[in-house]
Protein backbone atom coordinates (compact mmCIF):
# COMPACT_ATOMS: atom_id res chain seq x y z
CA UNK A 1 0.00 0.00 0.00
CA UNK A 2 1.36 3.64 -1.33
CA UNK A 3 1.61 5.91 1.17
CA UNK A 4 -0.72 8.82 0.72
CA UNK A 5 0.73 11.92 -0.40
CA UNK A 6 0.61 15.66 1.48
CA UNK A 7 -0.31 18.54 -0.48
CA UNK A 8 0.64 22.18 0.18
CA UNK A 9 0.62 25.60 -1.31
CA UNK A 10 3.89 26.85 -2.92
CA UNK A 11 4.48 30.40 -3.34
CA UNK A 12 7.16 30.94 -6.52
CA UNK A 13 7.79 33.71 -8.55
CA UNK A 14 6.32 33.74 -11.79
CA UNK A 15 9.87 33.46 -13.92
CA UNK A 16 10.76 31.05 -11.99
CA UNK A 17 7.51 28.86 -12.39
CA UNK A 18 7.70 29.62 -16.21
CA UNK A 19 11.33 28.06 -16.11
CA UNK A 20 9.77 24.92 -14.00
CA UNK A 21 7.15 24.67 -16.63
CA UNK A 22 9.53 24.51 -19.31
CA UNK A 23 11.96 22.11 -17.84
CA UNK A 24 9.14 19.86 -16.81
CA UNK A 25 7.87 19.71 -20.32
CA UNK A 26 11.23 18.69 -21.86
CA UNK A 27 11.47 15.66 -19.55
CA UNK A 28 8.10 14.75 -19.84
CA UNK A 29 6.86 15.84 -16.34
CA UNK A 30 4.14 18.04 -14.99
CA UNK A 31 5.57 20.91 -12.97
CA UNK A 32 4.15 19.04 -9.87
CA UNK A 33 6.31 15.63 -10.66
CA UNK A 34 9.42 18.18 -11.61
CA UNK A 35 9.56 19.51 -8.26
CA UNK A 36 8.64 16.31 -6.53
CA UNK A 37 11.76 15.13 -8.82
CA UNK A 38 13.80 17.74 -8.10
CA UNK A 39 13.48 17.75 -4.41
CA UNK A 40 13.74 13.95 -4.20
CA UNK A 41 16.92 13.88 -5.90
CA UNK A 42 18.12 16.94 -3.71
CA UNK A 43 17.52 14.56 -1.04
CA UNK A 44 19.04 12.11 -2.29
CA UNK A 45 22.52 13.79 -2.81
CA UNK A 46 22.14 15.52 0.42
CA UNK A 47 21.93 12.15 2.11
CA UNK A 48 24.71 10.58 0.07
CA UNK A 49 27.21 13.97 0.64
CA UNK A 50 26.27 13.60 5.10
CA UNK A 51 27.06 9.53 4.39
CA UNK A 52 30.31 10.03 2.88
CA UNK A 53 31.34 12.79 5.32
CA UNK A 54 30.59 10.92 8.37
CA UNK A 55 32.69 7.93 7.03
CA UNK A 56 35.48 10.11 6.74
CA UNK A 57 38.21 10.26 9.10
CA UNK A 58 38.70 13.65 10.83
CA UNK A 59 41.50 15.79 9.82
CA UNK A 60 44.11 16.43 12.34
CA UNK A 61 45.58 19.77 12.62
CA UNK A 62 49.66 19.92 12.08
CA UNK A 63 49.83 22.63 15.19
CA UNK A 64 52.28 24.64 13.44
Amino acid sequence: MAAEKKAFVLRIQPETLKELERWAQEEFRSVNGQIEYLLNDALRKRKKMKADSDSDPPEVENGE
